[in-house]
């Protein structure tokens, strides 16, 4: 995206920044045959991804529809010209009455408050998945899954790539990878086209590692860096890659690791918060080194370095912050490394 506003003031302005296309995702438009559905399109990244796809669509000039599907209604969506669908994706019967979409982005998952109630993120994880991947065999697929069901690593590791042998921990985790292996079989047993999407972390104004990091900062809370470096993606910058990324689809499935490149300290991010709010962060405990830190040098080799760098994050977030912006109240818990959400 050129032309970066310096600050971005409201959500509708927030919107506009998030879901402007890239060139590359409008070409892509133009040589993707068939319609996008999108399962759980409701979600905190979903209605970005669907404005997304919309506009590269209408700016590609390409008759293709945009259908998001989600447990409950979506009349925002609606109202900008996206197909909606209400759908209980647990209900296989449900399920095989949505339309035959040459291409599927999965989004459905459950994480926070998974401890306690591990038999509904089981069900959502895995259960959900086995219905879709069972029904939508002739389809591509871009299934969302997460950076977590890679065991935690060594910063001097550089993060996990693809190759990576998944080591999930906690139950979120193990039902994450569930919901991956759903797609696996049915890769592997009738040429389903799967590529798998492992994202750490996308990042918003109103939500996401970076915010997390501000909102403590801002409000005087302790900060713990025990989990003392992370990386993430510009939210817009990770759906333009995950749309584009149904170019892999293939059978057997393929991963692919989504997130920016630099691998950033949690303490210097608060240090560099704290001189703008004029605020000295309240940093609990010692970096041990360890975190959910991927390497996705794949994709950004594949697409491009994302657009919006993680310093003009910093910049839009604190100024966000400052104006009182939004929060939507939903922190990543970045601190976890024992898989308890």
């Amino acid at each position: 995206m050129t032309n970066l506003p310096e600050t971005i003031k409201t959500v509708s302005e927030l919107e506009e920044v998030l879901t402007s296309p890239s060139a590359k995702l409008v070409e892509f438009m133009k040589t993707l045959d068939g319609d996008i559905m999108i399962l759980g399109a409701g979600g905190k990244i979903g209605p970005t991804l669907a404005e997304i796809a919309k506009h590269a669509v209408d700016k590609a000039g390409v008759k293709k529809d945009i259908i998001a599907v989600d447990v409950v209604d979506l009349p925002a969506l609606k109202a900008k010209g996206i197909k909606t669908i209400k759908c209980n994706m647990l209900n296989l019967e449900e399920v095989q009455k949505l339309p035959k979409a040459k291409n599927i982005i999965f989004m459905v998952g459950r994480k926070f408050g998974s401890d306690g109630a591990e038999h509904l993120t089981w069900a959502i994880n895995v259960m959900v998945p086995h219905n879709i991947a069972q029904t939508f065999t002739d389809s591509r697929i871009a299934v969302f899954s997460t950076g977590c069901v890679y065991p935690v690593m060594d910063i001097k590791t550089g993060g996990a790539t693809e190759l990576i042998p998944a080591n999930p921990v906690g139950e979120y985790a193990m039902s994450s990878l569930g919901r991956e292996r759903m797609f696996d079989y049915f890769s592997h047993t009738a040429c389903e086209k799967v590529v798998i999407i492992r994202l750490n972390y996308a990042l918003d104004l109103r939500y996401g590692v970076i915010c997390d990091i501000a909102t403590k900062v801002f409000n005087g809370q302790p900060l713990d860096i025990t989990t003392g470096y992370a990386n993430g993606i510009w939210q817009g910058d990770a759906c333009d890659q995950i749309i584009r990324s149904l170019s892999l689809a293939s059978a057997p499935s393929t991963i692919l690791n989504v997130t920016g490149p630099e691998l950033f300290s949690i303490r210097q991010v608060a240090n560099q918060f704290g001189e703008i709010f004029g605020k000295t962060p309240i940093i609990e405990g010692q970096e041990n080194g360890l975190g959910y830190i991927s390497n996705a040098a794949k994709a950004n080799g594949l697409f491009g370095y994302p657009s919006i760098p993680l310093e003009q994050v910093i910049k839009w977030v604190a100024a966000w912050i400052q104006a009182g912006g939004e929060n939507i109240g939903k922190p990543t818990h970045f601190e976890t490394q024992n898989g308890k959400y």
